[in-house]
């Protein structure tokens, strides 16, 4: 199991927002995080937290071009988080190797010809909409068969698009149009993703479904996660620390 560390260089982000929103401190995390052995870096330039306002191609590009840039020279792995083709071709030419897309193809028309032509892997997540929205989007009969559902429509539109199946990577999108009660329930049937047969990316670090209001004291319950996901074939963990987590999956 991978450890995708996060690189947020945005000021609202929900666990981090302001952390590394600059240039200096957002190459030094990345140093940090590979120092501490992380596989991925997963830079993103728009928050996507519950209610948070998008943000212009241009400011998104302004944000993560040049702190990739950097990041490259030291040949480390970095995946784009986007959900714009444009933000993700000219991540994918400043050195990012992997298109981390929230959306799954669904918020930008172009998303999936544009991953399908830089044929580098894909991740697509489960949404139902922007943040702005999302919450009330969170309406389910059985949250696991809908969301797989939903997943599987975004795989049969990647492949039709051209993506190959051994570039695509699905995620089950916890906490984006889902409750707490929703998150668990796709965390305790986490087989069944893994078992549609592409590598399935976990990404719970922080979030409000683990417990209490602040986001740094939700770590000690989020490496408790890593435990649990360690043994059950996902291919990856999106993570805000990286040292712990990799110490799991070494011990």
């Amino acid at each position: 199991m991978l450890v995708m560390g996060i690189l947020n260089i945005t000021p609202d982000s929900f666990a981090d927002g302001g952390r590394h929103n600059d240039f200096e401190s957002a190459i030094r995390r990345a140093h940090e995080m590979i120092s501490e052995g992380v596989d991925i870096i997963d830079v993103g330039g728009e928050s996507t937290k519950p209610g948070a306002e998008r943000i212009s191609t241009q400011e998104e590009l302004d944000r993560v071009i040049p702190v990739i840039k950097e990041i490259a020279k030291s040949g480390a792995r970095i995946s784009i988080d986007t959900m714009r083709s444009e933000v993700a071709s000219q991540a994918v030419e400043a050195g990012a190797s992997i298109i981390n897309d929230v959306s799954g193809g669904l918020a930008d028309p172009q998303m999936l010809a544009t991953a399908a032509r830089l044929n580098l892997p894909y991740i697509a997540m489960h949404w139902r909409g922007h943040s702005k929205d999302m919450n009330s989007r969170a309406v389910y009969g059985d949250v696991v068969s809908e969301v797989i559902t939903e997943i599987e429509e975004r795989i049969s539109a990647a492949l039709k698009a051209g993506i190959k199946k051994e570039n695509l990577i699905i995620d089950p999108g916890l906490g984006f149009a889902k409750d707490g009660e929703h998150n668990w329930a796709i965390i305790d049937s986490i087989s069944k993703f893994v078992d549609l047969g592409y590598p399935v990316l976990v990404g719970a670090s922080r979030k409000r479904f683990l417990g209490g209001d602040n986001p740094d004291l939700r770590e000690g319950a989020t490496i408790e996660l890593t435990k649990r996901l360690s043994t059950t074939g996902i291919w990856a963990i999106r993570v805000h620390s990286v040292k712990p987590h990799k110490e799991i999956i070494s011990a």
